[in-house]
């Protein structure tokens, strides 16, 4: 695809309330032919895809932003498709990595797939028959090594491969690319075509680093007489550029085991004041003409519009009993500092009475995602128990340190708090 194709040249507004949503909401980054689009979703339903390896059990925030450009285009009537990569998932995407994915076992991929669907399962209703839940194994695994090779790979030329950021980089840079990585594109470019043979897809949407993947697959569909078009969500990043979606502990979890409600609720009720109506747009689904208020409160008021992110969000994912016991939860640690009846971590009472660590607690409730990270942060003198300001890092946690009985509050920052049980 050259440049004039991508989404920067199309000015004319969108006659489709599908695009407009998502133009406005900011879901859109680049496409391949933006205008073609906008009329199919005039002229009828369309069926989109996106598509998630299973390399970790569960899903994490950047990946909301594709899977709520599917639930816009549902509430639109068009039929969306979650693609889960069953298959594509032993091979590994070598996209903006300087080296190999380590390669999963089966029973791995099986598991994995498992926690994404939890999430997944929760954003969309599979009983009106509009979404499906797919998985690549089904048609991948169906293929025979030689046929593959004389049905797909006269379609692919090594030179045009060579072209794509993924494997330009890593050349340039004198790492090794497998086979095995040089073979994904053309294994994420048969998802396509399958996909528009099975169920009519013609359109697929993924993150901004995907555009060479997306690329490819339409590619392939013009080579076999199919118009396939792709389309690429934004990088999640802060108002200053910087990317966005990690915590002390690592990746922002959508699955409770990974991240527990509340921590996803603290992320959202952190957030910088510059990001509040850019996340409200592509987190929520709050009207425009609200949101555009929103973006100009100050104050108090400002924060009142964070914890209405934070509970939309975690109602989203985690349903409304959970948001509603987070926004609680916050309320007592971000108010006067008193301490709340309902604990936002619980910890064994049996670790208190071998002396606990400092260290320790902050990983346990995922304030930190090691030891040595814990460390540093108490270093930087951002870590206060109970009000105060920790500095020794091999501080124990003590009987006396709990109130209530068996209470204590945490913070690193001034935006990070737990309130934490032994019990």
């Amino acid at each position: 695809m050259t440049q004039q194709n991508r989404k920067s040249d199309f000015v004319t507004p969108p006659r489709s309330e599908a695009l407009r949503i998502l133009a406005e909401r900011g879901f859109i980054k680049d496409c391949t032919d933006l205008a073609v689009l906008d009329q199919r979703l005039v002229d009828g339903k369309v069926t989109a895809y996106a598509g998630f390896d299973a390399t970790a059990d569960s899903l994490h925030v950047g990946h909301l932003l594709p899977l709520m450009a599917l639930r816009w285009l549902e509430k639109c009537g068009h039929e969306p498709i979650v693609l889960l990569g069953g298959g594509t998932s032993e091979v590994g995407d070598p996209s903006l990595r300087k080296d190999s994915r380590p390669l999963l076992e089966q029973h791995q991929i099986a598991a994995n797939i498992s926690g994404m669907s939890q999430s997944i399962e929760q954003l969309f209703d599979f009983d009106d028959n509009a979404v499906r839940l797919l998985n690549n194994a089904e048609w991948l695994k169906e293929f025979q090594f030689l046929d593959f090779l004389r049905e797909f790979g006269p379609h692919f030329t090594v030179n045009r491969m060579l072209t794509f950021e993924t494997v330009k980089n890593r050349l340039e840079a004198h790492l090794p690319l497998t086979v095995l990585e040089f073979c994904y594109m053309m294994l994420q470019a048969v998802d396509f075509i399958e996909l528009s043979k099975r169920y009519d897809c013609s359109l697929q949407i993924g993150g901004s680093d995907q555009w060479g993947n997306i690329v490819n697959g339409v590619e392939l569909g013009r080579r076999t007489d199919r118009s396939l078009i792709g389309l690429t969500v934004p990088l999640l990043t802060t108002a200053s550029g910087a990317k966005m979606g990690k915590t002390a502990a690592g990746a922002v979890w959508l699955n409770p085991e990974r991240l527990s409600p509340f921590g996803l609720w603290q992320f959202f009720r952190n957030v910088a004041d510059a990001d509040v109506t850019k996340l409200l747009k592509l987190f929520t689904e709050r009207p425009m003409p609200e949101i555009a208020r929103i973006d100009t409160l100050e104050g108090a008021d400002l924060n009142d519009a964070k914890i209405m992110l934070a509970s939309d969000v975690t109602r989203l994912i985690h349903g409304d009993d959970q948001s509603k016991a987070a926004e609680r939860q916050g309320a007592a640690l971000f108010s006067d500092g008193t301490i709340a009846s309902e604990p936002t971590h619980v910890v064994p009472i049996e670790l208190l009475a071998q002396g606990f660590g400092l260290l320790e607690l902050m990983t346990q409730i995922e304030f930190s995602s090691s030891n040595s990270e814990a460390r540093r942060l108490i270093q930087g003198g951002g870590v206060r128990l109970n009000g105060q300001v920790i500095e020794d890092e091999k501080r124990r946690i003590l009987e006396g340190d709990l109130s209530a009985g068996d209470q204590l509050v945490l913070a690193i920052g001034r935006r990070r708090k737990a309130l934490v049980a032994f019990r």
